[in-house]
């Protein structure tokens, strides 16, 4: 766990901690659940601190590489979600699997 004072936040904890570790990217480091005790003056939280870059990103979960700019969020809105669950819903077997592609019509 990483503990710093109160106005070392992220990515300002993030450079501290890549230079202490002697990391080429900063990057590669990612901290979390920072928490601030009672009282001020410190926060407690966890730091994860990587050999490189394309260790960081294939360790770490999706949303921590979003928040620390190494992926981009892919922006869709509410309504498109749900009616894309719903869509999903309705298909049977294999269909549902592959989720929005068209009935294969039957010759008559």
């Amino acid at each position: 766990s990483a503990v710093s004072t109160q106005s070392t936040w992220g990515k300002e904890l993030q450079k501290r901690l890549a230079g202490m570790f002697k990391v080429e990217d900063e990057n590669a480091v990612c901290v979390f659940k920072m928490k601030t005790v009672f009282g001020g003056g410190k926060a407690i939280g966890f730091g994860c601190v990587y050999d490189s870059v394309a260790q960081f990103k294939k360790v770490e979960p999706k949303f921590r590489r979003i928040r620390n700019g190494l992926q981009t969020k892919k922006e869709s809105s509410r309504k498109q979600r749900k009616e894309r669950k719903n869509k999903a819903k309705k298909g049977r077997g294999i269909r549902k699997m592959q989720g929005s592609k068209k009935k294969a019509k039957k010759a008559e």
